[in-house]
């Protein structure tokens, strides 16, 4: 991104901020690494602090309906306590890292429509402005890739994915969102699913994967949700059989005529993972207060084939579009 001045609360003249990302994508629970480049102002400024905020594009399910909005998901100081001569140019390394449950935003380096964001707040003489917003590039851990792979290589096609506001019951989430991967059934199992979500939650010894099947009704009773939950480690992801493993998950999944549920590991055991009925689309999923302030994102319709099995389908390029109004709110 160019250089842009900080005209709101640190006034024309100031010192301006230009946030370089190291190129290519990174994973969750990795390091962000990149600079901060600073150039001088009219006048010296004594720099109190420099801080990056990863920030999200979430959906909020509210009464009025649903909401589209900005979540922020970590925060890191990453320099400060300096003085910033006149004209002065000045290069701040830096190296943060991402949470385990940051979203994956590509897939075979298809864009899949996640849009994350790093945003630099620079506070001088007591006054703070964003003054840069740079888009983030999220690979999958090789255990999210290797589910995600053998579901494409069972038949089952990529629709969307999306982020929801909310916490999954009986988890162990630390973010105040979560991902969910949107798939159509592989043709073996359309007559026992209309839909498959999967959801990821890394940490640092392993990942849960939570599936979602959308059942279908009969002649007198409505569909429900089947949910089940299954924890893997992130050693030896390359040494197994994903496909007979992800497999053997579905039709555990198809079998069952209710609501199913894993104990759950981590502390949880207390409160184990439930999903009632629902008419809504992922009411039963979330708990907690709504999102507040919705900020909207323009969105572009964008076909896009995702490698490794999976079926061409309709996704999302929304990060252009995102991040130029967002920009046009910090300089206006």
């Amino acid at each position: 991104m160019v250089f842009k001045k900080l005209l709101g609360a640190l006034g024309v003249g100031g010192p301006t901020v230009d946030t370089v990302l190291d190129s290519g994508a990174v994973l969750p629970g990795g390091s962000l690494t990149g600079q901060v480049r600073l150039k001088g102002g009219s006048a010296d400024f004594d720099i109190e602090q420099i801080t990056l905020e990863l920030v999200a594009r979430v959906e909020a399910e509210q009464e009025s309906g649903e909401a589209e909005g900005v979540a922020a998901f970590g925060r890191f100081t990453v320099a400060g306590g300096f003085r910033l001569m006149e004209d002065e140019q000045r290069s701040v390394p830096f190296t943060v890292a991402l949470p385990w449950e940051t979203p994956i935003t590509e897939l075979y380096g298809q864009a899949l429509g996640i849009v994350l964001g790093v945003r630099t707040e620079l506070s001088v003489a007591g006054a703070k402005d964003k003054g840069d917003l740079d888009p983030l590039t999220v690979a999958p851990l090789p255990v999210q890739e290797a589910v995600l792979e053998a579901l494409g290589q069972l038949g089952f096609g990529f629709k969307t994915t999306d982020l929801e506001y909310g916490h999954i019951r009986g988890t162990g989430q630390q973010l105040p969102f979560y991902q969910e991967i949107e798939l159509a059934p592989a043709p073996q199992y359309a007559h026992a699913m209309r839909e498959l979500e999967v959801t990821f939650l890394a940490n640092p010894g392993g990942m849960e994967v939570v599936l979602e099947a959308d059942k279908p009704g009969g002649f007198f009773a409505g569909g429900h949700d089947v949910v089940n939950r299954h924890v893997v480690s992130h050693d030896g992801a390359d040494q197994r059989d994903w496909n007979t493993v992800v497999d053997a998950w579905i039709r555990q999944m198809v079998a069952s005529h209710g609501h199913h549920s894993v104990p759950a590991p981590y502390g949880h055991a207390d409160t184990p993972y439930s999903h009632g009925h629902h008419d809504d689309h992922h009411g039963g999923h979330r708990s907690g207060p709504g999102m507040g302030t919705a900020v909207a994102a323009g969105a572009a319709g964008l076909a896009v084939g995702v490698a490794g099995g999976f079926v061409a389908a309709e996704v999302v390029d929304e990060v252009g579009d995102f991040f130029e109004g967002d920009d046009e709110d910090d300089e206006g």
